[in-house]
């Protein structure tokens, strides 16, 4: 089963997120704060394939969990979502390990078609 990792802490984006990654699907675990995320993570063995990562959150930042999960798994695909839309602010997110940035507001679709490239990948590289 493919596994994404969701952190966003607006429900609202969380639901809309996690709905159109089911419809896709994909089996989705979300959370609603970087500790959460990196909890999640840990207490499944890193058996997830994406992570999807608010970055604008209280307590650990999207980037900070892009960071601790990227040190865990080169494997993993990270896109980082967010509203953050300077080249500055990209180019950080990409330092921090991230696969992809896409920004807020975003298309279901979009967001959909990310997952999928980066899924595919992935797996393209660890077939290899």
């Amino acid at each position: 089963m493919k596994r994404v990792l969701v952190c966003e802490d607006e429900l609202v984006i969380r639901e809309f997120v996690v709905i159109n990654l089911k419809r896709a699907g994909y089996d989705v675990v979300d959370t609603d704060c970087g500790e959460a995320a990196l909890r999640a993570y840990s207490e499944a063995n890193g058996n997830f394939d994406i992570a999807v990562l608010d970055i604008m959150m209280p307590g650990i930042d999207g980037l900070e969990v892009c960071r601790q999960l990227r040190a865990q798994s080169a494997e993993l695909g990270i896109i980082l979502l967010t509203a953050k839309a300077q080249q500055e602010d990209r180019q950080n997110g990409m330092d921090s390990g991230a696969d992809m940035y896409v920004t807020k507001p975003f298309s279901p679709s979009v967001l959909t078609t990310q997952v999928n490239k980066l899924y595919a990948l992935i797996h393209k590289k660890t077939e290899s």
